[in-house]
């Protein structure tokens, strides 16, 4: 009756019905709670339904149940992956491995860990051993495929994206990933069409919303460059990542400091400093801006999320009013238009990452710079001197806010 029970809970679980999976599977275990095999499938249930400390606790009993069975040590890789451990996915694949080496999957998901550590290389040639193992695995080839455009091997890596299409054409994670590819490669019309393919196959798609999110925006011009800049940047690694931050916030200050020293060199480096602080400021609130230009768009809008909804909204009415203010300003001459102007301008990078990870972090970080700066200006407003210290706070949480955010945008996801 158990062997029963256990291939329906594995159909049910095939068929993505989790809780009917988990009655059948609670009642195997009722019966016999030394039942490995059916604890290692309650512990997946538990992983699809994102109850990850009940599928680590689940996977730990049935490995010390049978400690020679290497999926229970791969189930435990994943869990590990989906709570964003990547040490501990990578220890547990390889003991997979250890236990049962001729096991593609296995190989796959070892060379996507590499992926989130920008190994490119390694993530290549161990996704080649999964290749040697299973030709046609399609994960694999995904895989592959994302390695080889990192290393610059575009013409190989699409190639390969194209075997894994052939090997199953409704794979909605290899449209997913063609799409991402292609938009990494500037043929955003393509990466739609791929886009459509994966969520026509998978509506749930997070890999395919987030790139039809991302092809759609692209098509504005500046939010195309923009993403360019984003691909490229977030290939590196985060030391190279942190060179590149510090080297362009160092590099503007000299810039200036050499602009005052000099009045030969002023005229040509003042609209350097322009052009460099246009760059940073938009790498800030484009994101948010083009996903207010995104709701414009019947079929965009259902894309966004309510915070990225609610996030682009208040960047929008923060440009608004700053815009508003300095109309203010060129009709009424009053200059405490003009400090509105620079605080609803300057809050739009905070407001740009209100719900960034960690999301209480950026929130309380918000809400702080939000009172000491509207405080400030209301004071002025009502007709008191402009408090330094409140000044000088907000310009302080101003400066460092910004790298507060490259530290956890630096910071690997997988960590």
């Amino acid at each position: 009756m158990t062997e029963v029970l256990l291939e329906r809970a594995m159909l049910l679980l095939q068929q993505q019905r989790y809780d009917d999976a988990e009655r059948i599977l609670n009642e195997i275990i009722s019966l016999n709670p030394q039942d490995d095999h059916a604890l290692y499938l309650l512990g997946e249930v538990s992983l699809q339904k994102d109850l990850y400390d009940r599928a680590e606790e689940l996977a730990d009993s049935a490995i010390a149940i049978s400690p020679a069975t290497s999926h229970y040590f791969f189930l435990k890789s994943r869990i590990f992956l989906s709570k964003e451990k990547i040490n501990d996915a990578e220890r547990y694949v390889t003991e997979a491995i250890s236990l049962d080496p001729y096991r593609a999957d296995y190989f796959a998901f070892w060379a996507q860990i590499k992926l989130y550590r920008k190994n490119f290389a390694e993530a290549l040639d161990i996704a080649n051993q999964a290749l040697a193992l299973d030709a046609s695995h399609v994960f694999a080839l995904n895989v592959r495929s994302t390695a080889l455009l990192k290393l610059n091997r575009k013409e190989e890596s699409f190639e390969t994206i194209a075997e894994a299409l052939h090997e199953n054409p409704n794979d909605a994670y290899t449209h997913a990933n063609y799409g991402w590819g292609l938009l990494e490669k500037r043929e955003t019309g393509k990466a739609l069409e791929h886009f459509k393919e994966a969520l026509k196959n998978d509506p749930n798609s997070v890999h395919g919303q987030a790139g039809m999110t991302e092809a759609l925006k692209a098509r504005f011009f500046l939010y195309r460059w923009f993403l360019q800049y984003s691909f490229w940047m977030s290939n590196m690694t985060a030391k190279y990542q942190w060179a590149f931050i510090l080297g362009f916030y160092f590099g503007s200050k000299f810039l200036q400091g050499l602009a005052r020293s000099s009045e030969t060199l002023r005229p040509f480096l003042y609209p350097l400093i322009l052009l460099l602080f246009i760059f940073a400021f938009s790498t800030w609130i484009i994101g948010p801006l083009g996903n207010l230009f995104l709701r414009l768009n019947p079929y965009g809008s259902h894309l966004l999320d309510r915070e990225e909804k609610i996030s682009s909204s208040l960047v929008g009415i923060s440009l608004l009013a700053s815009l508003l203010s300095g109309l203010a300003y060129l009709i009424t001459k009053q200059e405490s238009y003009i400090l509105l102007a620079f605080f609803t301008f300057t809050m739009m990078i905070p407001l740009s990452r209100l719900f960034g990870a960690p999301k209480a972090v950026f929130m309380i970080y918000n809400a702080v710079m939000f009172v000491a700066g509207a405080t400030a200006v209301a004071l002025v407003f009502a007709g008191r001197e402009l408090i330094p210290e409140l000044a000088g706070l907000y310009l302080i949480g101003l400066l460092a806010f910004q790298f507060l955010a490259n530290y956890y945008a630096t910071r690997s996801k997988f960590s």
